[in-house]
């Protein structure tokens, strides 16, 4: 597959993005030695082995095989039966001149086959040549013993060539090779469709990850934070600057920290296994996310948007085929109430040995000379057929699929309407999402340096542990709005690659092969 997206991501404050990750791996595993997994990486091994990935692509297997299956119907066929041996024993009534029944038992013991070549023509009749031999000894019973009664052996022999048109009619077995065809390029959106499906959804439980373990640095920064603030705080008190109930405050902080690290290793480690159940991994594999920050936002034009979801989309593609397959349903409830023809014909020659015994071969020499001396079996048969009096069934079928036809436009017309939308949708996102970020990094950045500053009052003894507590909280309620508004700006970037099939930032289609 084509890269469907580049990602980026720079150190951010607290440290680089694979710090944070090692860091995770190493409190939350114990393990140094770990699979480091990129972004590109992780939408591939999904891809590959994802369940969606592997239902979707059997499915549009299954679909390309019935196309090869109908278009194989036009390829001359030759087929071989034989049956060695066939054996039959039973009793037979025969009828006397004074109609009283004698039971007799017979035997039989045969031994043949046949040889079909059939060619499909274009006009969706076919002409066939084929031959039949068989070998048979026959034998009557007298009495209660074969070996006195009756015998018979002979060899048959045939050659025949037979002709079949329709007229007046489709060609059925063009129709249905166009099903078929139709049928896997719907498998092929489908297909398609689901591997999009799946990239946004990657997209999405990576970033998660990424922010448990933002969030993890943060509780961890912050523990330490708290730690060195009630270690201060003690000296003070040892010094008789603060009253003893700033311990206190202080040391519920370090107890609250070390609860919120607690949570976030909890959290990062459920997001970590939705992660490896959406991407394939095996539940108990161990990983690292390798990623790069860098924001670089790009112009989105809604009109050319919008027209590229109509003319990528997957859904529409789909809509355009279910209106032909019931085109074509419709034309097959049409000719239920129209005039139907067929044209048979045949010419064969038969043979029957004359022989009274003698060797297979001997036999069926025989049945050829008997052949040549035969006439030919042949004949014509053209069958007309109307429907004079249905009940209406023909006329109502007909009108269900026409109604049915009706529907499927309507739904194409509601399909190009609802994406539409979504796609106007997630370009306003986009935007907001885009100023919501630089506008929450600005933010960030203010709210560290004023919280440098409220630790140097701190330590100068200008403000309480309650009211670092408080900075404290404020600075890590910006960081966490910083980061999510970095991944609802990512997020909102691959649904809007995922509705409108374009990479805007590359200004080129999206494949995937």
């Amino acid at each position: 597959m084509g890269k469907l997206f580049h990602i980026v991501v720079k150190p951010i404050l607290l440290g680089s993005l694979f710090g944070a990750i090692l860091l995770m791996a190493k409190v939350s595993n114990g393990q140094n030695s770990v699979r480091k997994i990129t972004f590109d990486e992780a939408i591939a091994i999904a891809l590959e082995g994802s369940y969606p990935t592997r239902y979707y692509r059997e499915e549009k297997e299954a679909m390309q095989y019935s196309y090869l299956y109908n278009k194989a119907q036009f390829k001359p066929r030759l087929d071989l039966n034989l049956f060695v041996p066939s054996w039959d024993e039973g009793v037979n009534a025969i009828y006397t001149p004074d109609t009283l029944p004698v039971y007799t038992s017979t035997s039989s013991l045969k031994a043949g086959g046949s040889l079909n070549f059939t060619v499909m023509l274009p006009t969706g009749g076919n002409f066939a040549l084929s031959s039949r031999m068989y070998w048979e000894k026959y034998m009557m019973a007298s009495g209660s013993s074969f070996s006195d009664g009756l015998k018979n052996i002979q060899a048959f022999s045939r050659f025949s060539l037979s002709f079949s048109q329709p007229i007046f009619t489709t060609n059925t077995l063009k129709e249905n090779l166009k099903i078929a065809r139709l049928n896997y390029d719907k498998s092929v959106c489908y297909y398609n469709r689901a591997q999009m499906d799946i990239v946004y959804n990657v997209t999405n439980a990576f970033y998660q990850v990424y922010k448990a373990s933002y969030q993890l640095l943060i509780a961890t920064e912050r523990l330490n934070n708290s730690k060195e603030a009630l270690r201060i705080t003690k000296l003070k008190q040892e010094a008789g600057d603060l009253p003893e109930g700033e311990i206190l405050i202080a040391e519920i902080s370090v107890a609250q920290d070390e609860a919120r690290l607690l949570e976030s290793k909890g959290n990062m480690e459920e997001l970590k296994d939705e992660f490896k159940l959406l991407v394939g991994l095996n539940l108990s594999e161990e990983f690292e996310l390798e990623a790069e920050m860098d924001f670089e936002s790009f112009i989105i034009d809604q009109p050319k948007a919008i027209e590229e979801a109509k003319k990528n989309r997957n859904e529409l593609r789909e809509r355009d085929i279910d209106i032909r397959l019931q085109e074509i349903s419709l034309d097959q409830a049409k000719r239920e109430r129209e005039f139907k023809g067929q044209i048979d014909a045949y010419y064969d020659f038969t043979g029957l040995s004359t022989r009274d015994g003698g060797t297979p071969i001997e036999l069926f020499n025989s049945s050829f000379e008997n052949m040549a001396d035969r006439p030919a079996n042949r004949g014509v048969t053209l069958t007309l057929a109307y429907p004079i009096l249905d009940w209406g069934r023909g006329r109502n079928l007909e009108n269900k699929s026409r109604h049915i036809l009706k529907e499927r436009e309507l739904d194409k017309e509601n399909t190009e309407r609802s994406i539409e939308k979504e796609v106007r949708e997630i370009v306003r996102k986009v935007n907001e999402a885009e100023i919501r970020y630089r506008i929450n990094r600005q933010n960030k950045t203010v709210a560290e340096k004023s919280f440098r500053i409220s630790q140097l009052r701190f330590e100068n003894g200008d403000m309480t542990s309650q009211e670092l507590s408080i900075e404290q909280n404020r600075l890590s309620d910006v960081q966490l709005d910083y980061i999510n508004s970095y991944i609802t700006y990512r997020l909102a970037v691959a649904d809007l690659n995922r509705k409108t099939l374009f990479d805007f930032k590359e200004n080129k289609p999206l494949v995937i092969e």
